[in-house]
This record gives C-alpha cells, structure tokens and sequence, in this order.
C-alpha cells in the first residue's frame, strides 16, 4: 500500500544502541543483521492490506528510535505468520523481531485494545475464544463434539494456574483494564 502522505522527517544525532541490545536480548538477536533489502514487507499478507511495514519498524529499531517503534500501533498487525521469517536472507527472523518489540511495548504500557481483551478472556476463562455457553456447547454436541473443548476452559485447576502465573509474572497488570494508549 502506498501512501501520498508526507512523512515527517526523523533527524537523529547518533543512534541509541539501547533498544537494540535490549530486543536482542529478549528475541530478536539477529537484528543487526538487517541491511533492508525490504523482502520482509513485499512478502508480508498484512502489509499488503495494511500500512504495516516489517522493513519499517525494524528500521526505526536499528536507528534506536524505540518510543516510536513501540507506541505504533501497526506493530501489532504482524499475524506471526512466519513468512517474513521463512524468506528473509540475512536470517533476521523478523517475527522475532517484532515479537520482541511487542514484549518492550506491553512493558511499557503499549497495546492495542483488542490484544489486551483476548489476554483478559484468556485469564479469565481459559482461552481466548471460550466456548462455554449453553448455545455453543448445544451446537458442538449436535454436531459430535464434546459440549467443552478440550482446552484450559474444560479444566478449572488449569484456569487458576494461568491466573497464578500471569500474577506471579505481572502480565495480569500488564493487561488490566486501562485507556488505549
């Protein structure tokens, strides 16, 4: 997708290496890597019904630019499909990368409401996409299946482990309800 908007121009003195050592780190070691070729984003299924750019945030990465990386909202539109991954030649593993970047952000209080909601649920209910009303589970017995899904939902014990864990952790915090940033 292209735009015709004029981007503001980025001046920096030297890069601030921090944030590229602090996404090593955490996932993405081959960052340093990347010499733009641009292979991640013109392989990309949502850059391609998007203004997301793997190239672009990787970029901005390198160039220690991170409120700018992990304030973006398009970090969060990679599907983690793994084809920027799979095609990349430099090895960048550029869903790393961006998982990676996604972990700063959450640290920092950056997420996208409809993330934030499917990890409540998940603490909540055990999965993402509970299947636990009276209507869902009639349906899955007509058509042959258990009324529960086999996942944490069926299991209770399993459901407070995940809560202890997210507390233990803080991602409880990190997901609790708060304006979208």
């Amino acid at each position: 997708m292209t735009s015709t908007e004029e981007k503001a121009t980025i001046e920096i003195d030297l890069p601030d290496d921090s944030f590229v050592q602090m996404i090593k780190k955490i996932g993405g070691p081959n960052i340093q890597s990347c010499y733009q070729c641009g292979t991640c984003s013109g392989s990309c299924p949502a850059g391609a019904r998007t203004n997301y750019l793997v190239r672009g945030i990787i970029r901005k990465a390198l160039l220690g630019l991170k409120e700018q990386c992990i304030s973006a909202k398009e970090l969060w539109y990679c599907t983690t499909c793994y084809t920027c991954t799979d095609r990349c030649p430099q090895d960048v593993k550029p869903t790393d990368v961006i998982k990676a970047i996604r972990n700063i952000a959450v640290a920092e209080g950056y997420m996208l409401v409809p993330h934030q909601k499917t990890a409540q649920k998940v603490l909540q209910a055990g999965h993402a996409v509970p299947l636990d009303s009276e209507s869902w589970q009639n349906l899955r017995e007509k058509v042959g299946l258990e009324r529960v899904p086999p996942n944490a939902s069926r299991y209770p014990e399993a459901i407070e482990e995940l809560r202890k864990i997210a507390k233990k952790t803080g991602f409880d915090r990190l997901v609790a309800e708060k304006e979208e940033k």
